[in-house]
Order: structure tokens, then C-alpha cells, then sequence
């Protein structure tokens, strides 16, 4: 059996942000700088889905926008199949899907207008575009509402047709900051029966989530990260060790954390 390519490298990547005097203020603290990410290395293969998980605040969110070039580290770099981060962006950003919470869908527009909008940026030929449009608006039920404006849309149909678009130019490498938050349940089984279906095409799934039974389910290996560093990263089986995921991340946590205490 061959080896399973590694279509993302994540390679001591940093960040820091400057505290404002006011976030000094407001967070009671003295310290200037900010840590988000601290030399954070992982890696993810072709074909699985990878699960990030940790607490809020825990750099995941940051972890996410390094990767997808929407901001830069200050140190370290990702490969994302086989380009960097840093120096080729454009390369990254034609191969990668995101999918985040901070994708806010104009009022005004259609899911009609939306798809063929990002289809137009990822330069996604006529043809192909039509095809495609077709093929996510029937599976998401979004056909029914192709000329129907955002703003009277429902949470879960916003949602929907965020993922189709994020999606449109069938990237090989998928990356979801929280993709069920805030759904009911019927939308959150669409989503994750459907991350389930690229991962059987071949596609790399990087899955960020707070949510333990999200990782259950989806995951084939895992990584733990706390205040922005990797503490563990395996397959789902060897990081659990027997124990729930729930309860093996929270003992992992009470060491971590007294650690640095």
C-alpha cells in the first residue's frame, strides 16, 4: 500500500498580535504582545479529515487564517500541497476552500449571483460553473431558493450556500473553522454527511471545533492545541487511549494548564 501524499505542512508556524492599551485595560493585563499561535507544526494527509481542536481563544480561528493567507506569521511557514504560505500565496489560495464564520453573505444578493460571483474570482469556466452550480444547489436544497435575497433566508440555508461558495472551484484542501455552529441539527447532519463524502473523493478536511463529538465522528487523527501550542497530535485512537475524547482532552488540559501555572 503507498503512502498517503501530505497535502498540508504546517512548519513552526507563529503569530503575535500587539495589545492595544485599551485591550491591556479591559484584560487587566500589563504584557504588550500577544501570542496566538506558537510554533505550531502538523501535519495532513490526502483523503483524511483532520480535526483541531481546543478551547476558545485557543489559536485555532488564527491557526486557520495562516493557512488560508489571510494574515501572515511572523515566523514559520505552511505548505499547503507543496506551496508556501508565505511566498505563493496566489498558489494556496487557488487550492484551498474556506470556510469560516466571518464570511458574511450580502443581504442583497442571491445564492444565483453569490456562486457566480466566487466562480468569476476562482476563474471556474462557464461550462463547469453551470455544471457545478447544479450539482451543490440540488444536494443543499438551495435550488429552491436561487433568486431568493439573503436576507430572507434561514441560519441554515446562509450556511449552505457559505459552504457551496467556499467550495466552488472544487479545491483539494477544505478547510472549516466551526461548521456546525450554530445549526439545528438537521443542517449540521447535511454538513458533516457531506464532509464525509469529499473525504471519500480524496479531499484534505482540516476541521477546527470546540465540539467533542464532532471529532468523534468525522476525525481520523487529531490535534490538541492550548494557548496556541500543539500538546498532542495522533489518530483519534491513539490520542484517546480508551478514554472518551472529552475526557482525555480535559486531563490533557488540567496537566497543560498546571504546567504553566
Amino acid at each position: 500500500m503507498s503512502e498517503k501524499k501530505e497535502l498540508l505542512q504546517v512548519q513552526a508556524l507563529t503569530k503575535t498580535f500587539q495589545l492595544s492599551s485599551k485591550q491591556q485595560k479591559l484584560e487587566k493585563t500589563k504584557e504588550k504582545v500577544r501570542t496566538a499561535v506558537d510554533h505550531l507544526s502538523f501535519t495532513a494527509y490526502e483523503g483524511e479529515i483532520f480535526g483541531l481542536l481546543g478551547p476558545n481563544g485557543a489559536g485555532k480561528t488564527t491557526t486557520l487564517r495562516l493557512l488560508s493567507t489571510l494574515i501572515r506569521p511572523n515566523s514559520g511557514d505552511a505548505l499547503v500541497d507543496g506551496f508556501s504560505v508565505v511566498k505563493e500565496p496566489d498558489q494556496v489560495r487557488s487550492r484551498i476552500g474556506f470556510l469560516t464564520s466571518e464570511l458574511k453573505l450580502e443581504d442583497c444578493f442571491t445564492p444565483n449571483y453569490l456562486f457566480d460571483f466566487f466562480a468569476d474570482l476562482h476563474g471556474v469556466a462557464p461550462s463547469v460553473r453551470k455544471e457545478r452550480k447544479a450539482a451543490l444547489f440540488a444536494r443543499f436544497g438551495i435550488d429552491k431558493f436561487a433568486e431568493v435575497k439573503v436576507a430572507n433566508l434561514s441560519t441554515g440555508m446562509k450556511q449552505k450556500i457559505s459552504l457551496v461558495v467556499s467550495i466552488v472551484h472544487d479545491p483539494d484542501i477544505i478547510i472549516f473553522d466551526e461548521p456546525t455552529n450554530g445549526l439545528d441539527v438537521i443542517t449540521a447532519k447535511v454538513v458533516t454527511d457531506f464532509l464525509e463524502e469529499l473525504k471519500h473523493e480524496g479531499k484534505t478536511i482540516l476541521v477546527s471545533t470546540h465540539i467533542f463529538s464532532l471529532i468523534e465522528k468525522l476525525c481520523d487523527r487529531v490535534g490538541i492545541i492550548i494557548s496556541g501550542k500543539m500538546i498532542l497530535c495522533d489518530t483519534l485512537e491513539n490520542v484517546c487511549g480508551g478514554m472518551s475524547l472529552e475526557d482525555r482532552f480535559f486531563e490533557i488540559y488540567k496537566e497543560t494548564v498546571g504546567d504553566e501555572e
